[in-house]
């Protein structure tokens, strides 16, 4: 089982950075519609397969956010 509330985790990160879902969207390229179905569909970012495998072994998922140096360039990420 995934323990992170995604949909949840995404709108404080938001929150924190002053944004919203469409500005990232356009950030990243792509549509506010696809972001917020990526975000709120239950396996739109963990693999269900791996969730399945990590549970045969006995884990549960809890993503954790850590933030990124301000030094570092996104240019240099793509």
């Amino acid at each position: 089982m995934v323990k992170n509330n995604i949909e949840i985790d995404v709108k404080v990160k938001c929150k924190e950075k002053s944004t919203t879902q469409v500005k990232i969207a356009e950030q990243i390229e792509t549509t506010k519609s696809y972001v917020n179905r990526v975000i709120k569909k239950p396996n739109g970012v963990i693999n269900p397969t791996f969730v399945q495998i990590m549970e045969a072994l006995g884990y549960d998922i809890e993503i954790t956010y850590v933030k990124r140096d301000a030094e570092v360039n996104d240019n240099d990420r793509k």
